[in-house]
């Protein structure tokens, strides 16, 4: 465990290192709290920074800009329920859960700033509270990489982890939610209320056969988080049917991250998940920047 934690350490820091400018993090702006300047209210600004009075001295609307804080928090919210319990190329998805919570470390890493996780597999929360450091932050991912699996039949509750990280309410940070969100949408609402006091981010984790299933005959499927199997015949009509339901699943979860305005970053078990990542940030950087996203 201890080696191969330190692989993705390095791998993490050789190839994420130089892409991000300054000690905060690329992942959100970060505006912060602090009041500043007031400025001609423009279309697409927050209605909530409106600077009434302003406003009513000068009859036009101003919004008031803040000062980035010198320090972010970061919440991780990491789904580890049986469903990530599975890979079928490169890795399991649990392990791209703990690569993606390192690379998160690694990125708000520095400058003060703290880092804490509620890691859910639906037979328990474990928490590890908001710290800042190196050692810290190898010891939140150990601490992921070490949370007991939960046994066969645990049905995940990503919505009850999300709720322990609005109540009660935390400093305004960032808060990234890791899961392969399969299930129940029921966490949109929670979602939602994260949404008015931190930045968001939503790492979406998938294995090929979430999305589709090959050509071989019969085979006996089971759902992790019930314990009941199924065999079927993977038919034509059969893999047809199960794309379209993956497909449409995964177009709802899109629009329910989309709606509470969460980064959405996708990654899977037969991809580079460090380049996708790379990808990702860089398209927001330059969305913040003015340019245009590719």
């Amino acid at each position: 465990m201890e080696a191969a934690l330190r692989t993705l350490e390095l791998d993490v820091r050789r190839r994420l290192d130089g892409l991000l400018q300054g000690n905060h993090l690329g992942l959100v702006p970060g505006p912060g709290s602090e009041p500043g300047e007031a400025r001609p209210y423009q279309p697409g600004d927050d209605v909530r920074r409106m600077d009434w009075a302003v406003t009513a001295r000068t009859t036009v609307p101003h919004i008031r800009e803040t000062v980035a804080d010198r320090e972010l928090e970061t919440w991780l919210v990491i789904d580890l329920s049986p469903s990530l319990d599975f890979g079928t190329a490169a890795c399991e998805k649990r392990d791209l859960a703990i690569a993606a919570t390192a690379a998160v470390a690694h990125l708000t890493g520095g400058g003060g700033n703290r880092i804490g996780a509620l890691v859910s597999t639906g037979d328990q929360v474990v928490r590890v509270p908001a710290r800042g450091g190196l050692a810290h932050a190898r010891g939140l991912v150990r601490k992921v990489a070490e949370t007991p699996r939960a046994p066969e039949g645990t049905r995940g509750d990503l919505a009850e982890a999300l709720e322990q990280l609005r109540r009660p309410p935390r400093r305004r940070g960032l808060a990234v939610v890791v899961s392969d969100f399969l299930g129940p949408m029921d966490w949109q609402r929670p979602l939602r209320a994260l949404s008015g006091r931190h930045d968001l981010v939503a790492i979406e984790v998938l294995d090929p056969r979430d999305i589709d299933l090959p050509e071989v005959g019969t085979v006996v499927l089971a759902d992790p988080e019930s314990g009941r199997q199924r065999e079927v015949t993977a038919s034509p009509l059969l893999r047809r049917e199960f794309a379209a339901a993956a497909a449409q699943h995964r177009a709802n979860v899109a629009a329910g991250l989309r709606q509470a305005g969460t980064g959405h970053l996708v990654l899977r078990t037969d991809s580079d998940w460090i380049a996708d990542t790379v990808r990702f940030i860089v398209a927001r950087k330059r969305r913040w920047s003015g340019g245009v996203a590719g």
